[in-house]
C-alpha cells in the first residue's frame, strides 16, 4: 500500500468509555497498512445522533479533510461517524468531495479498493435518494394542508401594528429595530421589512 496520511476519528457515548481500544486498533490497521497517523480526532461523552456541530472531534476532522490535511480517515465502526442516516450520508459525500478515502474497520469497508469506492457511489445514491423521499413527503404534506384549508406561512401581521410600526419609524426619534421589535412583539427583518417598504 502507499504510505497515506491517516487521521484516527473515534468516539464514545457516554463519559464512563474510553476511546482508547479504538485508538490502539485502529493506529495498529495504520501501521499494518504503512500508513502514518498525522492526527487523531475524538468526541467522548457525545452521541452519534448528534449532528456535526455539536460534535467538535468531527467538526474539525471535515474541517481539516477540507484542507488536505490528510488522505485517509479511519474509524472503528459506521456508528461512530454517525447514527443519523442523512448525517451520516452527509460526511461520507464531504470526504468523498475532499478526495479523502475511508477505512471502517468493523464493517471492513476501505474506499482505498476498488470495491470500497463502490460502496461510496452507493452511499450516494442512497443519500440522493433519501434527500428525494423527504422532499417529497414535504410537498405532499403541504398539498394535504392546502387542501384541509390550512393557510401555509407567517401569519399576516395586524394593520392596526403595521400603522403603530411606520408612525414610531417616521418618529424623528426613532429608538431603532431592536427596541421597537421588542415594543411591538416582532422579529427585526419585520421592523426593517416595513421600513424599506413604501408607505
Amino acid at each position: 500500500m502507499t504510505n497515506k496520511r491517516a487521521a484516527l476519528y473515534v468516539r464514545v457515548s457516554t463519559d464512563h468509555q474510553s476511546v482508547e481500544n479504538q485508538t490502539r486498533d485502529l493506529r495498529h490497521v495504520a501501521e499494518r497498512r504503512g500508513w502514518e497517523v498525522v492526527e487523531t480526532y475524538s468526541d467522548a461523552g457525545i452521541s452519534g445522533s448528534k449532528g456535526r456541530n455539536q460534535r467538535p472531534g468531527l467538526d474539525a476532522l471535515l474541517k481539516h479533510a477540507n484542507r488536505g490535511k490528510f488522505d485517509i480517515v479511519l474509524c472503528w465502526a459506521i456508528d461512530r461517524l454517525g447514527r443519523s442516516l442523512i448525517d451520516l450520508l452527509g460526511t461520507i459525500q464531504h470526504l468523498e468531495a475532499c478526495k479523502v478515502d475511508l477505512y471502517l474497520d468493523q464493517q471492513s469497508i476501505d474506499t482505498t479498493t476498488p470495491m470500497g469506492k463502490l460502496v461510496f457511489q452507493v452511499t450516494g445514491a442512497f443519500a440522493e435518494f433519501e434527500r428525494s423521499m423527504i422532499k417529497q413527503r414535504v410537498r405532499a404534506g403541504l398539498r394535504r394542508a392546502v387542501a384541509q384549508g390550512k393557510v401555509l406561512g407567517r401569519p399576516k401581521l395586524a394593520a392596526n401594528v403595521e400603522t403603530a410600526i411606520r408612525a414610531a419609524l417616521a418618529e424623528p426619534d426613532c429608538p431603532g429595530t431592536r427596541v421597537l421589535a421588542k415594543q411591538f412583539g416582532v422579529s427585526r427583518p419585520t421592523i426593517q421589512r416595513i421600513a424599506a417598504e413604501p408607505a
